[in-house]
C-alpha cells in the first residue's frame, strides 16, 4: 500500500492482489511444490484478464444461440443446429480487428490467460481457439463456448483429451459458469455426470438454466423442473439446492404461454447476475486467492517428510503413508487446528503422491508460515476498504445486458417514467441525407399509429409499450428498439419515430440484427437537423 492510487484507477485492487501473490504466496507454493499437486501458478494475465463466463451444456441446448443473444451478433466459427455443431472450445474476447487465434498460439501469448493449457496436449489445443472481435459486451467480459456434452447414446466416443479436466481448469479461473439444459430432452449421460464432478467445489460460480421453457406448457414445465432439481441433488450431493433459472435465451419471439411473465423475470435475474460480473471481478479474484492460500498443502507435505525414514524402507513407508492419508488429515486437523474444509480431495491427493519422491519434501519453515499468516490476517483485511471503493464504480453494459433500459420495462417503472433516456454516445459528425429507408413502408405503419389514438400527434410510452409487448419479443430487445426509436429523447413517439420502431421490430422478426446505434439512413427526416446540431 506504499504507492497510493486514485479512486479512478479501476485496477487498484487487482494490482494489490498481484503484488501480494508474488510477494507472499508464490514463494510458499514453490517451496512446497504446490503446482505439482494442484493448479499451476498465477501469471499477470490471470489477474489482468476480464471476467470470464463459461457456457456449457449438452448439445443443442442453445449454448451458441445464448452467446449470440448476449453479444448481439454472430461470431466467426459459430454454427447452430440440432446436431452437435460446436466441436471445440472457443474463447470470445475483445479485439480491435476480427480474427481467430489457434490454440497452440494462445499458449505462448503472455497477455492471454491460457498459457497453462499446454499439459492437455495437441489433441485439445487443436480443438481450442480464441475469437477476437470489436464488440461492446466483450470490452467488459469474455465468454467461453464449449463443445456439447455427449448423451448416453454417444458416450463411447472419445474426444482424445481429458474433457472433465479441461472443464475443471476453466471452472477454477472463470467468474461464472452457465449450465444450460433443454426442457425437451432432459437426460443425464455418463459424460455429463463426469462434467459435474469437474465442477465440484465451484458451485458458487454455477448458474443452471432450463432453456426453451416457452416451448412446453406449464404442466410439462413443472415436471421437467422437478426432475432436474432431483437429478442435480443426486449429482452434487449437497444440502443446498442449486437455483434453476427458467428461460428462453434468444432474441427471437417467444411463444405465448401461461408462464411467459415468469420467463421474463427469470431472464432479468440471470442477466443482472452477468451484468454485475465486472464490478465483482476483484472480489472473485480475492476469494480465489484466499482459497488457494488456506489450502493445508504445506502442513501435509511437512508431516509426510517428518514421517519418512532416513535410510531404509523408504518405498514401503511411502505407500503406507499414502494409504493412511485420511488418518493423517485428521491428525493435522487436530494438531494444527486446521478446518476440515481447507484440506484437498483425499483421493486425488493420494493419486498425485504416488509419483512423488518424499525425500525431496520440505518441513515447515517458520518465516514462510509467518508470511502466510500475515497475508491472511493483515494484508487481505487491508484490501477490504479498497473493494468497497471499487464497488462504487458502476459500469453499464450494452445491448441485452443494459440494466438501465431493461429496468424501464418493470411494472413499477413504466407507470411513472415509461422509458428512461440514456445519453447517446458520440456518433460520426457526418449525416447522410439520402432517402429515408422507412418512407416506403410508412403508410401501413401510420395506420397502426393512428389506431393507437395518439395525443397531440404523439403516443405515450405506456401505449407504445403495450403494443410492443404484443410482438412477444424479449423485453431486453424491445428496450433496445425503444432507445433507437425515441430519437429526440422525450419519452414519446411521433408518427416518424413510431414508424421507425415498427420497422426495427419487423426487421428483428425477420432475423436481422439490430444496430447498436441508429445509422444515418434510418434517422427520421425531421430529426436529422436536430441530431446533427446536437452532435456539434
Amino acid at each position: 500500500m506504499s504507492n497510493p492510487k486514485t479512486l479512478g484507477d479501476v485496477n487498484i485492487v487487482t494490482e494489490e492482489l498481484k503484488n501480494l501473490y508474488y510477494k507472499r504466496l508464490l514463494p510458499i507454493e514453490k517451496y512446497y511444490s504446490f503446482h505439482q499437486f494442484h493448479s499451476p501458478s498465477y501469471e499477470d494475465a490471470d489477474f489482468d484478464n476480464k471476467p470470464m463466463v463459461l457456457v456449457m451444456g449438452q448439445y443443442s441446448t442453445g449454448k451458441t444461440t445464448f452467446i449470440r443473444y448476449l453479444i448481439e451478433q454472430d461470431f466467426p466459427g459459430s454454427r447452430v443446429g440440432p446436431e452437435p455443431t460446436t466441436d471445440c472450445f472457443t474463447a470470445l474476447m475483445y479485439g480491435p480487428v476480427e480474427g481467430i487465434i489457434p490454440g497452440n498460439a494462445l499458449t505462448v501469448d503472455p497477455k492471454k490467460p491460457f498459457r497453462n493449457l499446454d499439459p492437455f496436449g495437441n489433441a485439445f489445443l487443436n480443438r481450442f481457439q480464441c475469437v477476437q472481435m470489436p464488440n461492446q459486451v466483450l470490452e467488459s467480459i469474455s465468454i467461453i463456448d464449449t463443445p456439447g456434452i455427449l448423451t448416453a447414446a454417444k458416450r463411447k466416443l472419445s474426444r482424445g483429451y481429458d474433457f472433465p479436466a479441461v472443464l475443471r481448469w476453466f471452472a477454477e479461473r472463470v467468474d461464472r459458469i452457465i449450465l444450460l439444459f433443454d426442457a425437451h430432452k432432459l437426460e443425464f449421460s455418463d459424460e455429463l455426470t463426469r462434467a459435474f464432478g469437474a465442477l465440484c467445489g465451484y458451485e458458487d460460480k454455477l448458474r443452471v438454466v432450463l432453456n426453451k421453457a416457452d416451448r412446453v406448457d406449464s404442466q410439462q414445465l413443472m415436471r421437467v423442473y422437478g426432475a432436474l432439481m432431483w437429478s442435480l441433488g443426486k449429482v452434487f450431493k449437497t444440502p443446498e439446492i442449486l437455483r434453476v433459472y427458467i428461460g428462453s435465451l434468444w432474441s427471437e419471439p417467444r411463444q405465448m404461454c401461461d408462464h411467459y411473465q415468469l420467463i421474463e423475470l427469470e431472464e432479468e435475474d440471470l442477466l443482472t447476475d452477468i451484468r454485475n460480473l465486472p464490478r465483482n471481478a476483484a472480489i472473485r479474484k480475492l476469494n480465489d486467492l484466499v482459497k488457494r492460500a488456506r489450502l493445508a498443502h504445506a502442513h501435509i507435505i511437512s508431516y509426510l517428510k517428518q514421517e519418512m525414514p532416513t535410510i531404509f524402507c523408504k518405498e514401503s513407508k511411502k505407500h503406507n503413508l499414502i494409504y493412511q492419508l485420511p488418518v493423517i488429515f485428521t491428525k493435522i486437523q487436530q494438531q494444527r487446528q486446521v478446518p476440515a474444509g481447507d484440506f484437498p480431495d483425499c483421493t486425488k491427493m493420494q493419486e498425485r503422491l504416488l509419483g512423488q519422491d518424499f525425500s525431496k519434501f520440505k518441513t515447515l519453515k517458520p518465516s514462510l508460515m509467518a508470511s502466510l499468516d500475515k497475508l491472511l490476517s493483515t494484508d487481505i483485511a487491508n484490501l477490504v476498504p479498497l473493494l468497497q471503493l471499487q464497488e462504487m464504480e458502476k459500469k453499464s453494459l450494452p445491448g441485452v445486458l443494459d440494466g438501465e433500459f431493461l429496468g424501464t420495462f418493470r411494472r413499477e417503472y413504466y407507470k411513472r417514467d415509461p422509458f428512461k433516456e440514456l445519453t447517446k454516445e458520440e456518433e460520426s459528425n457526418e449525416t447522410d441525407f439520402d432517402e429515408w429507408s422507412v418512407e416506403k413502408y410508412k403508410p401501413k405503419y401510420d395506420e397502426i399509429f393512428f389506431n393507437l389514438s395518439p395525443n397531440d400527434g404523439k403516443l405515450s410510452g405506456t401505449k407504445v409499450r403495450e403494443w410492443m409487448m404484443s410482438t412477444l419479443l424479449p423485453n431486453s430487445v424491445l428496450a433496445h428498439i425503444w432507445r433507437l426509436s425515441d430519437v429526440d429523447g422525450d419519452g414519446m413517439l411521433d408518427n416518424e419515430e413510431f414508424a421507425l420502431a415498427v420497422h426495427l421490430i419487423e426487421g428483428k422478426l425477420d432475423g436481422y440484427w439490430l444496430p447498436r446505434e441508429l445509422p444515418s439512413h434510418l434517422i427520421p427526416p425531421s430529426k436529422r437537423l436536430s441530431t446533427a446540431s446536437t452532435e456539434e
